[in-house]
């Protein structure tokens, strides 16, 4: 009757399996318990390396131990049970796969233990600091990294926010300790560059202290290791520079360099969020720069002639109804001016994409125009030069535009000709003054 009672205790969890020096069956108890160790470890899923991260918490019991059963309710238990788990994994041979699964179930436990100590029930949805905008995360994504520490984010158990401007993501717990204001700020009330190449003032002129957070830095690494931010120039801890990677507009804009450099996070996210806004006005910062790019001088005569015909398109109704206009919607700009650029257009000129994309545009734009529509083929011109020729269009390639009254001819004709404009000179002649005659008396 003993034995029985004994039994059903260890099964139900009422016996601690590692304390040896308490309950430790003997005779043929003990053959019996060798059996229910053995058994319990064969009937263990077999544990992979690769499944250690993405698993934890999926497919195996928080509370279960790695030998025999426990039931873990409250903090205490759990603390004993990661000891336990401590102490078996040392006791257990080097790399084989039941250490393996003890330290899979050590993790288990510790994750466990953080989330009774910290509960997220209380917590709100939404949180505003340092003009971020902060809302709680239920994404159950297995791996982030906290921006305040540094560490990893368990999404299966722990409470994280993410700012919904500059994508600032931290612990709950770290939400209060925050010292970065949001980078979307800074862009609504700043959108422009620096445009000097890794403008360096000497890590003494930051009294050899992070730009950032302050914290001790230097070029040794004692007690901090200093990184400089190839945009800023300035030199930031590890928590403030990841060495995460972008493409530093001041170099393309004066070499046409678009090889990435390191950056803190601030200028990372900074970046990311600037890199589709059209705030480079090219000729004015390096007007030099179309001598040598070809193809900025190519986008710049598709995007003129983009311009010419929104002429058209603004009073056709069947351009207006087809919404030929919206297929440069991710581009607004180009329908506004042809002299703002982003950097993303500036990226995208170099890799060749946008050139291609853009004739494809512009090619759609004028089958409109010149076939497709009877009322934009009706505002074509005729030269009044050589009254020759087909109907022509002032965004086609062999004709000029009179800059006065934007009349249309061939590019032969009115470069050759040494005369004025005949529409400026009738325009000129209905606005003349009418002479009296004078009297013959």
């Amino acid at each position: 009757m003993e034995y029985d009672e004994r039994l059903a205790r260890f099964r139900q969890g009422h016996l601690n399996p590692f304390n040896r020096a308490e309950d430790e069956p003997r005779g043929d108890e003990n053959l019996l318990h060798n059996e229910m160790k053995l058994d319990s470890f064969e009937s263990e899923p077999r544990f992979h390396p690769t499944d250690r991260i993405m698993d934890l918490g999926l497919a195996e019991d928080h509370f279960s131990c790695p030998v025999g059963s426990f039931i873990a309710s409250d903090i205490e238990h759990l603390k004993q049970a990661i000891e336990d788990c401590k102490r078996l994994i040392l006791e257990l041979p080097e790399h084989s796969e039941k250490q393996k699964v003890t330290v899979a179930r050590l993790i288990h436990l510790r994750l466990k233990l953080q989330e009774l100590k910290e509960p997220d029930e209380d917590e709100p949805n939404m949180r505003v600091l340092l003009e971020h905008r902060f809302y709680k995360e239920k994404s159950k994504s297995v791996k982030q990294t906290c921006d305040k520490c540094s560490a990893i984010i368990w999404g299966l158990i722990q409470t994280w926010y993410t700012c919904t401007g500059c994508s600032y993501r931290c612990h709950s717990r770290c939400l209060n300790t925050i010292t970065k204001p949001c980078v979307r700020s800074k862009v609504s009330h700043q959108s422009e560059y620096e445009l000097n190449i890794c403008p360096e003032s000497g890590l003494d002129s930051q009294d050899y202290r992070c730009a950032e957070c302050r914290a001790p830095v230097s070029l040794r690494g004692i007690p901090n290791e200093a990184r400089q931010c190839d945009y800023t120039g300035q030199y930031y801890c590890s928590n403030c520079h990841w060495n995460d990677m972008a493409v530093i507009p001041a170099r393309v804009i004066h070499n046409w360099e678009f090889e990435s450099r390191k950056v803190c996070r601030s200028s990372m996210r900074y970046l990311s969020l600037m890199i589709s806004r059209p705030v480079l006005k090219l000729k004015e910062i390096n007007p030099l720069l179309f001598n040598f790019v070809e193809e900025l001088v190519e986008i710049r005569k598709l995007r003129q002639d983009i311009l010419l015909m929104k002429l058209y398109f603004i009073t056709c109704k069947e351009a207006m109804e087809a919404k030929l206009l919206l297929q440069l919607q991710e581009r607004q700009h180009f329908v506004e001016n042809d002299e703002m650029y982003s950097l993303q257009d500036l990226i995208d000129i170099s890799s060749g994409c946008l050139s291609s994309s853009l004739t494809e545009i512009h090619t759609t734009f004028a089958k409109h125009i010149k076939l497709d529509c009877e009322r934009c083929q009706a505002k074509g011109f005729v030269c009044e030069l050589c009254k020759e020729g087909d109907v022509l269009f002032p965004f086609d390639s062999h004709t000029s535009m009179c800059h006065d009254c934007s009349a249309v001819f061939h590019r032969d004709c009115y470069y050759d000709n040494s005369t004025t404009c005949p529409k400026c000179a009738r325009m000129s002649e209905r606005n003349q003054p009418v002479v009296p005659l004078v009297s013959r008396e």
